[in-house]
Formats: structure tokens, sequence, C-alpha cells
């Protein structure tokens, strides 16, 4: 069924409905209800954070980009008046492009928008936030704001929601305006939270992880790294220019000066977003299914069990990385 929201104010005892919106009193959609939800994205769910305002899709701009504790990406889409039903194929098209989106470019959405990336940002927001156990944007929540819903459109999201689990959801604000011009922003939801949390979830899963080499033969060994450091990957191509040239030139490196060694190349802008790009490289090197990386690099774990350090080029490996390299150079 449709949803309204109405407010009443005691008077001296009495009740007396608060017949008032945005318009009545002058405020904006971009001016006014986009700058609130950003002081305070609790009100559109209690577990995600703002990385992006306005961020462009193939389709157009979507009003904000989040992020919850589980790596979800959130589509958010806002309206002053009533939720119409074409809001819901809009957002779904915004989603399916989000969909496609990778770690690097929404750490360079966060980092226009929050002044640092991705990873800094959400270990600041959620405690115990560690990002080789969360797989980032494997699944995309739908929040659709508005004033209103009508029937329709309510009926859409709680089939979305209960026949193909789609984590979809609408919020219903309510503005109101008091005798003493105090302004109040309430809301409801469609689908409980708690609900649209666990369906965002259900797709969820856990990258495999291990820190056992692999055993292949050199030929088939150097046909799977080749395979990799040619893939359209941020991490594999640091890998390739950066990082396994680098290791070939010293007996051992450690982690700190691996960064050092890609702001001195001109790869990040300083230590801090070169420790970034590290972790998604490290993060690479403990899939379980990418032994292959694990035979030719060995790392221990001086420091934390969970930071990988004092890599270098396994014994037996030094020739069979040069080849590869010079070949793919040629």
């Amino acid at each position: 069924m449709a949803i309204e929201i109405k407010t009443w104010e005691i008077i001296n005892g009495q009740l007396k409905q608060i017949d008032t919106t945005l318009v009545d009193n002058g405020r904006k959609e971009k001016e006014h209800l986009e700058e609130w939800i950003k002081t305070s994205p609790k009100i559109i769910g209690e577990d995600i954070f703002i990385i992006g305002e306005q961020v462009q899709t193939k389709s157009g701009f979507l009003d904000f980009l989040g992020i919850d504790k589980n790596g979800n990406t959130v589509i958010v889409e806002l309206k002053r008046d009533k939720l119409p039903r074409e809001v819901i194929a809009q957002s779904i098209d915004y989603a399916s492009d989000v969909g496609s989106w990778d770690l690097n470019k929404l750490s360079e959405i966060c980092l226009s928008y929050a002044g640092q990336d991705l990873l800094d940002s959400l270990s600041e927001q959620f405690d115990e936030f560690n990002l080789e156990e969360v797989v980032i944007n494997n699944n995309q929540r739908l929040l659709i704001v508005g004033f209103g819903i009508d029937e329709s459109t309510s009926r859409m999201i709680e089939w979305l929601s209960s026949n193909f689990n789609m984590s979809i959801n609408a919020i219903i604000l309510n503005y109101s305006k008091t005798s003493t011009n105090t302004e109040i922003l309430s809301r409801t939801v469609i689908i409980p939270e708690e609900i649209e949390i666990q369906k965002a979830n259900k797709k969820k899963f856990t990258i495999a992880r291990s820190d056992i080499p692999g055993n292949y033969d050199k030929e088939k060994l150097k046909e799977l790294v080749k395979k990799y450091l040619t893939k359209n990957l941020h991490s594999s191509r640091r890998l390739k220019e950066f990082i396994l040239p680098f290791l070939l030139s010293v007996k051992v490196a450690t982690r700190s000066e691996i960064l050092k060694e890609l702001v001195r190349q001109g790869e990040a802008e300083d230590e801090r977003q070169a420790g970034y790009f590290m972790s998604l490289v490290s993060s690479q090197l403990g899939h379980e299914w990418k032994d292959y990386l694990r035979q030719i690099i060995e790392y221990s774990y001086p420091k934390y069990e969970w930071e990988k350090d004092n890599f270098k080029i396994r014994d037996g490996y030094i020739e069979l990385v040069q080849e590869i390299l010079s070949e793919l150079k040629a």
C-alpha cells in the first residue's frame, strides 16, 4: 500500500497537524536535502558511508554513491516529491554500471569526494574493517529516497525484494516545520533495514586465501604468470612494471622499501598512496588460486599477521622472471 507520513505538534495540550513541505519553505533538493543527508548519512542507513556525490555513470549522474561495512556499493537516488515508478528502473540502470567498477575506480571517486583513499576512509568509518576479508562491490544496494510513494512503486519494490532477493528499499521522508520554526526530518522505510541488508549479503562470498606456493613446472608457471601480468588490472601492471623489477635488483625488499620505490618512480604521489597500492598487490598475492604468483614471490609476516613483508624472488626463479619481463617488454 502507499505510505503517507503525517506529523502533529502538541500545542497547549492539543494536537495540531503540521502540513508543510520543502517547497512551501523554500527548501530545494540539491541545495538543502542533499546537504542535510551529507551531514548525517545515518538517515539513509546505519552502516552506509558516502564516497561520492553526483557520480557520473553511463546513464547519467546518481545523487550519492556509498559503501556499507560489508563492501557493498549503495546507489542512492533522491526525489524531492513522491517517488515515481520510473525511479526504480533508473536506479537499476545506475547499478548495472556501478556493478562493473573495480576497486581503483571506487577509490578515485572516494579520494575526490572525501579527500582520502577508500581503504583509509572505510578503516576510519567502520571498526575492524579489513580489506582482505571484504569483497568490495560484490553486490549493489539500491536506496530511493523521497517524500511519498504510490502503491505501484511500493508494490514493485516489495516484489523485487521478495521474489528476486534484490537489495532495494525506499526511504520515505517527512519534512515538518513547527510553530517555533524548528525544522524536523523524519523517515520510514518500505523494507525493514535489517532484511534489506541481509539480502545484500546473501550473495556475499569470502575470497579463499592461502600462503602456500604453487608447484607448476616452469613452462606452465611461465604461461600462468605471463597471462596474469598482461591482464588489464592496476595491481598486475604495478607488479610487472615496478615491483618485480625492483625485487630483481635487490635480494630482499621490505614493504617500506617498495613503497619508497613506487614514489621514486612516480607511480604513487606519496608513501600513503603507495601503501594503498601495495595492499591491493598483497591481496592479489594471497588469493588461493594465484599460487603461481607465490611460487615466484616469497614473503613473510614479521610485524602483523595480516601484513605481508620482506618480499623476494624465490631461489631458482630469478632467470624465469627476467625472461618473462623481457618477453613482455618486447
